[in-house]
């Protein structure tokens, strides 16, 4: 059984509440429809029930009415939401009848359901821009205690098993920070070793990546990993992490001996965390081309709740496996 395979059996196992707000799109729908059939996740859709019927006989679609539907202008918890968000934005001014009018947005809503604890988490993006899907994250479900970056992980599986954990290795952040500080750097490797726990089921070995071995260079974008790497270690003692280390020092055992003796990461990482988002997503794009390896991802990280960012290329496979990546971030480490 692959690693995705076991992603989607442990969601079946704990089946978690997941919002699908684009429910007038073809491929979430038909996503919806495999995620019901197959027990992945039980799905919430936003939008009007007549209008899913319709588009469930359009499509030829049989489980959609296994799902929650709940049409925003007629439900029973719409003005507790509302009062929910003013509340939480009192200090900017929101009022009961913005909220209300910001509650149409199936986005806005489903944020504000997962808030209210009526859902675990959400996939959106197939017909929205990252932005319009992470706005009201931000505003409403917010970062976890100790994070206040979000970022973006990237599942790699390489083709040589030799690298990683049978050639499965996570790179961070790929997709959302273009030049984190420090500390920022410090929360992203935290965030993605909890990324890694919880998906992968696999013990995180991280390396802060740079272009320089254990003081090999003096730069000040060098100073900024090393004392990442030290934030890190306070943030959570028990973390195994390095840097600053070199790409090849950091995955290449013999390089790694060389460069950088006495480390226990240095030729074993599994995680690859890049000093910013320009090295990030340009390392993942060539390894997926040139190494052909599987990139599966992002993986938004750092949110209070799972809320997980679709490109507007994507598959109905794409939304299954991001659903079921979803229902295992909110039920935590395996």
């Amino acid at each position: 059984m692959n690693l995705i395979d076991q992603i989607k059996q442990h969601a079946r196992q704990n089946r978690q509440r997941i919002v699908l707000p684009e429910s007038y799109e073809e491929r979430t729908l038909k996503a919806a429809d495999i995620i019901i059939e197959q027990g992945i996740a039980d799905i919430i859709l936003i939008d009007n029930p007549k209008s899913v019927g319709e588009n469930a006989r359009k499509y030829g679609l049989k489980n959609l009415e296994k799902a929650q539907i709940v049409d925003p202008a007629h439900y029973d918890k719409t003005e507790a939401y509302a009062n929910l968000m003013v509340d939480l934005r009192k200090s900017k001014g929101l009022t009961k009848d913005e909220a209300i009018k910001l509650l149409q947005n199936p986005l806005y809503f489903a944020t504000v359901m997962i808030k209210y604890g009526d859902a675990d988490g959400e996939v959106a993006g197939a017909d929205n821009a990252t932005g319009d899907v992470l706005r009201p994250a931000f505003q409403y479900v917010k970062t976890l205690p100790g994070i206040s970056v979000v970022s973006g992980a990237f599942l790699m599986f390489m083709k040589d098993t030799s690298f990683g954990d049978n050639g499965l290795m996570i790179f961070a952040d790929c997709a959302v920070h273009p030049d984190p500080n420090d500390k920022e750097l410090a929360e992203i490797a935290v965030a993605t070793a909890r990324t890694t726990r919880a998906i992968a089921g696999i013990e995180p070995r991280l390396a802060m990546l740079s272009f320089s071995t254990k003081g090999s260079a003096s730069h000040e974008m060098v100073d900024k990993v090393v004392s990442a790497t030290q934030i890190a270690k306070a943030m959570d003692p028990s973390l195994k992490i390095d840097g600053e280390l070199q790409a090849d020092a950091a995955i290449v055992a013999s390089v790694g001996l060389k460069k950088a003796p006495g480390s226990e990461i240095a030729g074993k990482a599994n995680v690859l965390i890049f000093p910013n988002l320009e090295c990030g997503n340009i390392s993942y794009k060539l390894v997926q081309r040139l190494a052909h390896a599987e990139a599966i991802g992002p993986i938004l990280q750092g949110m209070a709740a799972p809320i997980n960012d679709l490109s507007r290329g994507c598959s109905v496979d794409d939304i299954v496996d991001l659903v079921a990546i979803t229902a295992n971030q909110a039920l935590g480490p395996k």
